[in-house]
């Protein structure tokens, strides 16, 4: 692994983005320029992180400077910020889901083939620490062989309603994580899905569930079910446990009194990880190939529901 600074741009300054300029200030991956549409944002970003800020990514990407590019913009943009970057040639690191359909993640896998540009999606979970352990401990055996796994999330309150507008539903917003992080762990794919939605719902105007579930039965033989909301008391949570023929193990790695530790560490290892790959190492995360499965899972339960 090679010392060297490896400089993003960051295309979005939003809520993910302040995320990931929170996790990689100070790193050996830092954010050096930004690229937000919104003048105010822009500018109160760049300051507040002494970033060179462009209005748009064409902008960004002719200015040059930067190693990779950090798309975090609204999902349904991915596709199109992809397409400026690869033209450009620029290795990428894009937020999940990687659109919001599986054409999307499909058009992004041409793109890059075309280009040759190093794409990888950002499943953070795939850098937590507990979790990669719990994942040597099940291709080791150690719990035997996995009869069920079930994973939760739940926000600490609903986002807003331009981020729902465009983010793809309950399922694809947030229940991709958890379909990633089963296939990763486990090692399998969905060969069959089902999905129930609460009734109860707390904005009208959303025109989606706040708590949504998913049933799953894996090619491994294991059964999945993922337990998706919008209002957990004191702030975000998630968790896994998984059930073998030889032992049981439950790890809730992200915890309200932890605040947003253990998401911070995994951006910041997961940018880490994506440098080398951009500089010619294998790619330790998500593939895009990754991101299409997700968006396969998490597309079928949104229509089992009638939730899109």
């Amino acid at each position: 692994m090679t010392s060297e600074v490896f400089r993003f741009g960051l295309v979005g300054a939003g809520r993910m983005g302040a995320t990931h300029l929170r996790a990689l200030a100070g790193t050996q991956t830092p954010v050096v320029a930004v690229a937000e549409p919104v003048d105010a944002l822009r500018e109160a970003t760049a300051q507040r992180y002494s970033l060179e800020a462009y209005r748009s990514v064409d902008e960004l990407l002719g200015a040059g400077g930067i190693d990779g590019v950090l798309v975090v913009t609204p999902s349904s943009t991915h596709v199109e910020v992809i397409t400026a970057v690869a033209a450009a040639g620029v290795p990428i690191l894009c937020e999940k889901p990687c659109g919001v359909l599986p054409s999307d993640a499909r058009d992004a896998a041409r793109v890059v083939a075309k280009s040759g540009v190093p794409l990888q999606i950002a499943y953070w979970r795939r850098f937590v620490p507990e979790l990669q352990r719990l994942r040597d401990r099940i291709r080791a055996g150690d719990l035997g062989e996995v009869l069920s796994i079930t994973c939760l999330q739940w926000d600490g309150a609903p986002p807003s309603a331009a981020f729902r507008a465009r983010g793809g539903g309950i399922y694809i917003d947030m229940g991709v994580h958890e379909i990633d992080q089963t296939r990763w762990l486990l090692g399998g794919d969905y060969d069959t899905v089902m999905a129930a939605a609460s009734l109860v719902v707390t904005d009208p105007e959303a025109h989606e569930p706040d708590a949504a579930q998913v049933l799953g039965l894996l090619s491994t033989g294991a059964t999945s079910f993922i337990s998706l909301g919008r209002h957990y008391p004191g702030g975000d949570m998630a968790s896994v446990e998984v059930f073998g023929t030889r032992g049981r193990e439950l790890i809730t790695f992200l915890d309200p009194a932890e605040g947003e530790r253990t998401q911070l560490a995994a951006l910041a290892s997961q940018a880490t990880a994506f440098a080398e790959f951009a500089r010619g190492a294998a790619c330790t995360g998500a593939s895009v190939d990754d991101a299409l499965a997700a968006l396969k899972v998490a597309t079928s339960a949104s229509r089992l529901i009638g939730a899109r």
